[in-house]
């Protein structure tokens, strides 16, 4: 009888445990960020406040989510999620599994509303099926205070610091804007090569004039026509640099530098690096830096 007393209080004692466990577990908000740069903005916007746990689902060296297929580490993440926070815009082609999988999992889509405002605001270009909204320091900003809304629909309780969080933030973004334009907007021939549509938005927003492309998505490699075209375009435009990226392979590149005898240079997209909420900025401000050495040269 005392054994039988005995195993029945141990597994009372097991309930309450598991209980007091999952109610602590339900007092954190468990934000999951799609990739790189969309945990590096909620990074900033939920600093400091406690009752949050912030992880980013895909490894922080997985660069841009093309043709990305979720795996099982990925849908585990989901599945303790109360919120994924994504790039929208077509980024993550694998979200109608994720939602078929987790159909109540609230989404905020950090995109929502920012092309077809880009789009209508008399731009002329459409910018069709390109993403890579955050490499624009102003829509990365937007994406920003669409993060910032949203959780604090979700979450009121930390709505002012996410505000608050949010402000300082923007006030970093837009001094880095203001300084990468001072020492962009009057240089000259800023006609360039890039190794694929990542840097259109940045482009767009300090005058770069992007003359070609070596691969519209990164793994499809140019024809000899295509590489031709490319070469042909340079000469024409006097383009200054082709620029690459540290994510890819530049062997295109060089064959291409080789033939028209201008230089290669590295630009980041900012699809990856360190998890640390200054991220974004480094790599924008060694950029720049990469930028005045290329247009310096060829002054």
């Amino acid at each position: 009888m005392k054994k039988i007393i005995i195993c029945l209080l141990c597994f009372c004692f097991l309930l309450v445990g598991c209980s007091n466990q999952k109610i602590e577990d339900s007092d954190k908000l468990n934000i999951v960020t799609s990739f790189y740069p969309i945990y590096i903005a909620t990074s900033n916007i939920v600093d400091g406040v406690e009752d949050v746990t912030l992880n980013n689902m895909t490894n922080a060296d997985v660069g841009c989510l093309h043709d990305y297929q979720l795996t099982t580490k990925d849908m585990n993440y989901l599945e303790r999620a109360d919120v994924f926070i994504i790039n929208g815009g077509g980024m993550e082609a694998f979200l109608d599994k994720a939602i078929s999988a987790y159909p109540d999992l609230p989404i905020i889509n950090s995109s929502e509303g920012i092309l077809e405002e880009h789009t209508h605001s008399g731009d002329e270009h459409s910018h069709e099926d390109n993403a890579h909204i955050w490499v624009s320091i102003s829509l990365y900003i937007k994406q920003v205070e669409n993060i910032a809304s949203k959780l604090a629909e979700i979450d009121s309780k930390n709505a002012q610091k996410y505000e608050d969080n949010k402000n300082i933030y923007i006030e970093k973004l837009e001094k880095l804007k203001s300084n990468m334009h001072e020492e962009l907007d009057n240089l000259e021939n800023k006609n360039i090569v890039t190794f694929h549509e990542a840097f259109e938005f940045f482009a767009e927003e300090f005058g770069l004039n992007i003359v070609g492309v070596i691969e519209r998505e990164p793994g499809t490699n140019p024809s000899a026509g295509e590489v031709a075209k490319i070469i042909d375009k340079i000469k024409e435009t006097s383009a200054t640099a082709i620029f690459v990226e540290p994510q890819y392979e530049d062997s295109t590149a060089n064959v291409i530098a080789r033939e028209t005898n201008i230089p290669v240079y590295t630009l980041d997209p900012v699809v990856t690096g360190k998890l640390e909420k200054e991220e974004y900025e480094n790599i924008m401000k060694k950029n720049l830096e990469t930028l005045e050495e290329a247009f310096s040269n060829n002054e």
